[in-house]
């Protein structure tokens, strides 16, 4: 169990000389860890002894799978016979199946089952208790693997500190790719570790472990930049010898390490904002070839975490005249290449766009609400306060002026009326002439002048009869509410009850904002068009401005008067709509903002 306890084993193998361990420790005849699945099937971990290629021994783990199902669902331990129908108190050792639930947290993952051969109830519960530290085990190994790996990742972590560290201590660019070179190559054992830039189209070299200077000339130096460039074409990382299934092509690197080694060689990017700007190459004899992945992993750590100083020294450790060159460069191909092409064609049209706005002109037109007005119009009233007896008319009849009858009133009170003051008047006449005849001269005449004003009252009750029946005034068009509904009931004196009107010429009545006014003047044309007729364009012109504005819904307004220049079948007054008048040429720019403009000055007193 102590060499249990220190076994640094694969999973499987360690799995393997647990249950060994286990049957010798609690002598049981056969062990197997399996994982039960649905449809009654299983996946087999590990087993002890080994399964025989025949299926050997497979006739015991097919009865253990139903009670194994169970234990994965109820999580504890179980005991089950293997023959059921054995007497357990007969004293003769009998065959269980002792099966252990190996749990995750507080899931069961898998199932050590065991059978064992057990004579007693005491000797049963002493092979439980000594099987039941299967778990345990299992959990110490799974500890001291994790711990195994935080401690490798620990120190894969130093080492890339140790490195930046070196490279830090640098304060200028060539000092800094030679301190980065020299550090890979001491702390990887590598023969040469080379480090390359990218310079237009190609790669330069820039430095090579424990190495002065570079001549451009030398053979080494063209044949890692040729290997530096297939990296940088491919952007993947290059290893020679490579894979037999390898996605990448290494002919340059493979000449590189045939001519100049034999070495392995491990060729890999430094990238600034996911743009390869570098190309890192490491070499080193063949017999320790770059296939460990934590080696790797250590490696592309150390370049990503270089990548963003050398970018930054590099950009910064030039003359003024390599700056402005790069920063021209910069600007101009991101201006001119081939990126962010719908936000540089947004930028073109914006600027194309500001420029029509300012120089072009266009005609500026002000939008103002209109109503259909009639040029002549004329009102019936009530003379006098009655009943309405009739209306003869419904609105929309054309009706000729002092022919047709709108409708009449009721004058029965005014008819009583006048006969009474005919008696009244008869009665004086008789009192003058008997006053006459007796010579009261006086009497006579205060007879008389009660007469002529009962004759002044009977002619001006005669008028009102007259005027009961409602004659249209003008030729024209009804255009007033049907009274129809309202026949027998009161009318005071003075109330409209009837409106004719000419609508065969009408003219527009425009209310035209304040801010609006100033560029509007007489005989200036313009367009406008109805609400129930937006699709027919109207011409007018402007006739007539009211020099006093008016409140309109709450906003001042100034009246316009528009001559219609063209007349349809279907206006009629009272119909409303948009007008806009046409005010010259005005630039876009002036007519996008000149509001907002006007506002501000008021606003801020400009």
């Amino acid at each position: 169990m102590v060499e249990l306890l220190r076994l640094d084993a694969s999973p499987t193998r360690y799995l393997h000389e647990l249950l060994a361990a286990m049957c010798r420790h609690a002598h049981a005849g056969r062990a197997v860890v399996m994982r039960p699945g649905e449809q009654k099937r299983v996946e087999i971990l590990a087993a002890y002894p080994p399964l025989g290629s025949a299926g050997a021994g497979l006739d015991w783990i097919a009865g253990a799978l139903d009670a194994a199902r169970q234990t994965v669902v109820s999580g504890e331990t179980a005991i089950v016979p293997e023959n059921p129908c054995e007497n357990p108190t007969s004293g003769q050792p009998q065959d269980q199946l002792v099966l252990i639930p190996l749990k995750n947290a507080k899931t069961v993952r898998a199932v050590a089952a065991f059978r064992v051969q057990i004579s007693s109830p005491r000797e049963l519960a002493l092979c439980r208790e000594r099987l039941e530290l299967t778990p345990l085990l299992l959990d110490h190994y799974e500890l001291r693997v994790t711990l195994g790996q935080r401690h490798g990742a620990m120190d894969r972590l130093r080492l890339v500190l140790d490195v930046l560290a070196g490279v830090n201590r640098s304060e200028r660019f060539k000092s800094m790719c030679m301190a980065l070179c020299n550090e890979l190559a001491t702390r990887l054992r590598c023969q040469r570790v080379s480090l390359g830039f990218l310079e237009g189209r190609y790669v330069r070299l820039q430095a090579i472990s424990h190495t002065d200077t570079v001549g451009r000339q030398m053979k080494l130096t063209q044949d890692i930049e040729a290997a530096m460039e297939e990296c940088l074409d491919q952007d993947v990382e290059v290893i020679y010898p490579a894979a037999q299934n390898a996605p990448y092509a290494s002919r340059a690197t493979a000449q590189l390490a045939v001519e100049h080694g034999p070495a392995a060689v491990l060729s890999l990017p430094l990238r600034h904002n996911g743009d390869v700007f570098a190309v890192l190459t490491l070499e080193r004899p063949r017999a320790h070839p770059f296939g460990a992945l934590h080696e790797i992993e250590i490696i592309r750590l150390i370049g990503d975490f270089c990548a963003p100083r050398l970018f930054e020294m590099q950009a910064h450790d030039r003359w003024a005249g390599a700056h402005a060159a790069e920063w021209a460069r910069r600007h101009l191909s991101s201006l001119l290449g081939p990126e962010h092409t719908w936000m540089k064609a947004a930028a073109c049209a914006a600027f194309i766009l500001a420029l029509f706005l300012t120089f072009a002109k266009g005609d500026y037109r002000i939008d103002a609400p209109f109503i259909f007005e009639a040029p002549l119009q004329q009102a019936v009233v009530a003379p006098f306060g009655t009943f309405l007896k009739s209306v003869d008319v419904d609105p929309g009849d054309e009706v000729e002026g002092g022919k047709d009858i709108l409708g009449l009133l009721d004058t029965t009170d005014l008819r009583l009326k006048v006969a009474a003051l005919k008696a009244e008047q008869l009665g004086h006449l008789k009192q003058m002439s008997a006053a006459m005849r007796d010579g009261r001269t006086a009497e006579a005449q205060i007879a008389q002048a009660l007469s002529e004003k009962s004759g002044a009252e009977i002619r001006l009750l005669e008028q009102h009869i007259s005027q009961g029946t409602l004659m249209a005034p003008i030729t024209g068009r009804v255009v007033s509410e049907d009274l129809k509904r309202q026949i027998g009931a009161p009318v005071e004196t003075g109330k409209i009850l009837f409106e004719i009107a000419r609508i065969e010429e009408l003219r527009a009545e425009l209310y035209v904002p304040e801010e609006s006014i100033t560029p509007v003047s007489v005989g200036q044309p313009g367009e406008l068009a109805s609400v129930s007729h937006p699709d027919q364009r109207i011409r007018f012109q402007v006739e007539r401005i009211h020099p006093i504005a008016e409140v309109v819904n709450s906003q001042n307004v100034f009246k316009v008067r528009a001559r219609l220049l063209e007349q349809h079948a279907w206006m009629r007054p009272g119909m409303e709509g948009i007008a806009k008048i046409s005010a010259g040429k005005k630039h876009y720019l002036w007519m996008a903002f000149h509001r907002l403009t006007n506002w501000l000055r008021m606003t801020l007193w400009l």
